[in-house]
C-alpha cells in the first residue's frame, strides 16, 4: 500500500503543480479577480485537496506500516483497489491532458470567462469531449476513494450535480462569446466520449 500511497500522492501533487505552473502564465490583465461569492468554491477545492492528501497519506504516515483506512467499504479491498488505480490513472491523464491542450484558453473556475475573439479549442482530447478537466477530476477522485476502499467515494458521486450544472452554464457562457461554439456542441459529448 505504501508505493501505491507514494503513487497517488505524486498524481495529486504534479495534478496541483501543472495548474499551478500553467496558471501562472497569463498577465494579471488576463485573470480578473474573483468574485467573492466564487471564493466559497475556492475554499472548498482547497478543502477537498487537503483532505485527499491527508486520507492518501495515512497509510505513509502508519508506524505499522499497515493501510489506515476510512470508512471501509470491504474488507477485501483487491478487486476495489484494482479498478480504483485503473480509474485514477486515467481521471489523472485526462485532466492532463485536457488542461495542457485547452492552453492559455482555460480559466479558474472561480474566475470564469470566455475571451472574445478566441477560437474554440476542439483539438486533442477536445475533440472527443467539452469538459476533459471536470470529467478527469471526477474520474480521478473516485479511483482515489475506491482504491483507498473508502465510502467517501458517495462523496464524489454528490459532487457530479455540482459539475454537471457547473459545465452547463459554462456552455451558456462560451456559446454566447465563441463563434462557432455551438457547431463543436453539436459533434461532441460534454463527458463521456461518444456516450454523454
Amino acid at each position: 500500500m505504501t508505493l501505491l500511497s507514494i503513487y497517488f500522492l505524486t498524481g495529486l501533487l504534479a495534478h496541483k503543480a501543472l495548474w499551478e505552473v500553467l496558471k501562472r502564465g497569463g498577465t494579471p490583465q488576463e485573470r480578473p479577480k474573483a468574485k467573492p461569492s466564487l471564493l466559497l468554491v475556492r475554499g472548498i477545492k482547497v478543502t477537498i485537496l487537503l483532505g485527499v492528501l491527508i486520507q492518501t497519506a495515512l497509510p505513509l504516515l502508519s508506524k505499522t506500516g499497515l493501510p489506515s483506512q476510512i470508512f471501509p467499504i470491504t474488507t477485501d479491498p483487491a478487486r476495489l483497489r484494482t479498478i480504483g488505480v485503473v480509474l485514477f490513472t486515467i481521471g489523472l491523464l485526462t485532466a492532463i491532458f485536457g488542461r495542457l491542450h485547452l492552453g492559455k484558453s482555460w480559466s479558474d473556475i472561480e474566475t470564469p470567462r470566455a475571451a472574445d475573439g478566441r477560437a474554440v479549442v476542439s483539438h486533442g482530447i477536445y475533440g472527443y469531449i467539452r469538459h476533459p478537466i471536470y470529467a478527469g477530476d471526477l474520474i480521478m477522485l473516485l479511483g482515489l476513494e475506491l482504491a483507498l476502499n473508502s465510502w467517501l467515494v458517495l462523496g464524489v458521486l454528490c459532487l457530479i450535480p455540482v459539475v454537471f450544472l457547473r459545465a452547463v452554464k459554462e456552455e451558456k457562457l462560451l456559446a454566447d462569446r465563441l463563434t462557432g461554439y455551438d457547431e463543436y456542441v453539436q459533434r461532441t459529448k460534454r463527458f463521456i466520449p461518444f456516450v454523454v
